[in-house]
């Protein structure tokens, strides 16, 4: 099935480097036709017959123009990114350059790549299992050293190693309980029962382990949405400006400031926190846009993963902070109490956080008290699962294994214990790919950058 994908024989081409002006810009291609392709553009050598894994410094040229004076990486199949023949051509930055490269590849014969086409030829060659291809674009788009640590030991196997082991000892397994029936009437038992119950047990805390790190997985991948929330006039834009070293929101005096909510990033050990600085919440105001305002804050509130609630201690008693905190606890929202201004007034608040954000007093601990309630597991270098393909596919994983070990516990016959074994095995090739469709290709590899 794989082999009949459209456009599987056709040599392709793309810019492998950011588009733009710059020193060096690679132009890849991949296919069988790739050397013969560059081969008639590079006068300056025989390059069918010069070595993989060599480089060779000369002109490119289109009939008698000169392109570009570049180096040619020659990398033959197998032993390459895509496991066909790979040309890699290093040119001038120049984007009139680089296009003028890639029109003459074209010229003689090659195509645009697809968006992903050559890590899913790496895919389709037996380079990569689905999961490692996956963690190709994830590691293009890490952002933290977390996203990049999780990547990388995905491209490593991660936990796709542990997953075709598993489904190595379920077929063993499953031939084993489909070779009893063929001697049914004999009444033998090829399969060790109590061997399979072990492995489904060690099955289920392997699934178990991987489905409880997608909550982590999601915090690496997505970081975590901030809303800074209270009344007009609490210090929420000199907060953000606080947390983000530099002046990003307007700071007044003028109570309906910020009329819109304000979005920065920053990074606390590791975790991307997306920090919203909301209009102030009042429950009366004549102004049209102001109150437009305030309805974005109230959603960004419901909609964040944790709540900042910011109020002046100068302006709020203890019963003022509980009737708010049941509030927030009755709508079941995640947050944090903080006190703002207590440079200047009562400190009188068992359940806040007390700060000054306009003298930086508090914002080590705010940042350590933000981390702690929303990452609860320790970020390491270890199996995390970051893709809800995956995640939805564990969850069905999961299903399979609870059915085969109700099937044990009521010592059923193999013929009925075969279809959830079968079942288990074809969501445990789903995630690697062992199994698969064009649909599901499409989707995986069309988030890919083209050169990629």
């Amino acid at each position: 099935m794989l082999n009949n994908l459209s456009g599987w024989d056709d040599t392709i081409v793309a810019l492998a480097t950011p588009p733009g002006i710059g020193a060096i810009g690679v132009i890849r291609l991949s296919g069988k036709e790739s050397f013969s392709i560059i081969n008639s553009l590079f006068p300056s050598k025989e390059l069918l017959k010069q070595a993989s894994h060599t480089l060779h410094v000369g002109f490119i040229k289109e009939d008698d123009k000169v392109l570009d004076e570049v180096v040619v990486s020659l990398f033959k199949n197998p032993k390459s990114y895509t496991g066909e023949d790979v040309v890699e051509i290093s040119c001038h930055g120049s984007p009139y350059v680089q296009q003028q490269v890639l029109q003459a590849c074209i010229n003689k014969g090659a195509r645009l790549a697809k968006a992903g086409e050559f890590t899913q030829r790496a895919f389709l060659n037996g380079k990569l299992d689905l999961t490692q291809a996956e963690a190709v674009a994830d590691l293009i788009a890490s952002n933290t050293s977390a996203s990049q640590k999780a990547a990388l030991h995905n491209i490593r196997g991660g936990f796709s190693d542990v997953l075709k082991q598993l489904r190595e000892e379920l077929i063993t397994f499953s031939a084993l309980i489909e070779l009893e029936l063929d001697f049914s009437q004999e009444d033998v038992e090829f399969a060790d029962r109590k061997k399979f119950y072990e492995l489904i047990e060690k099955a289920q805390v392997i699934t178990n382990e991987l489905l409880e790190s997608f909550q982590l997985g999601n915090v690496i991948r997505n970081g975590i949405s901030v809303a800074i929330i209270g009344k007009p006039n609490a210090g929420k834009s000199t907060l953000l400006n606080t947390l983000l070293n530099e002046d990003r929101a307007i700071v007044s005096d003028i109570a309906g400031t910020t009329r819109d909510t304000i979005e920065e990033v920053i990074n606390i050990n590791d975790v991307l926190f997306r920090l919203i600085d909301t209009a102030g919440i009042r429950e009366h105001t004549s102004d049209i846009i102001e109150s437009i305002g305030v309805e974005k804050s109230l959603a960004k509130m419901r909609s964040a993963d944790i709540v900042l609630y910011l109020f002046d201690v100068n302006s709020y008693t203890a019963e003022d902070l509980l009737k708010i905190e049941k509030d927030l606890q009755r709508q079941q929202i995640n947050y944090l109490l903080i006190g703002n201004k207590a440079d200047t007034g009562s400190t009188n608040f068992e359940n806040a956080l007390l700060i000054s954000a306009k003298q930086q007093q508090g914002i080590k601990e705010l940042k350590e008290k933000l981390f702690a309630a929303t990452v609860h597991n320790d970020i390491a270098e270890n199996a995390v699962v970051t893709n809800s393909r995956h995640h939805a596919a564990l969850q069905k994983i999961s299903e399979s294994l609870a059915a085969i070990k109700t099937g044990l516990d009521k010592n059923i016959s193999g013929d009925l214990l075969t279809p959830d074994i079968h079942r288990c095995l074809h969501y445990i090739s789903e995630i690697t790919g062992t199994i698969t469709n064009e649909t599901v290709l499409d989707y995986v590899f069309s988030k890919f950058c083209i050169g990629k």
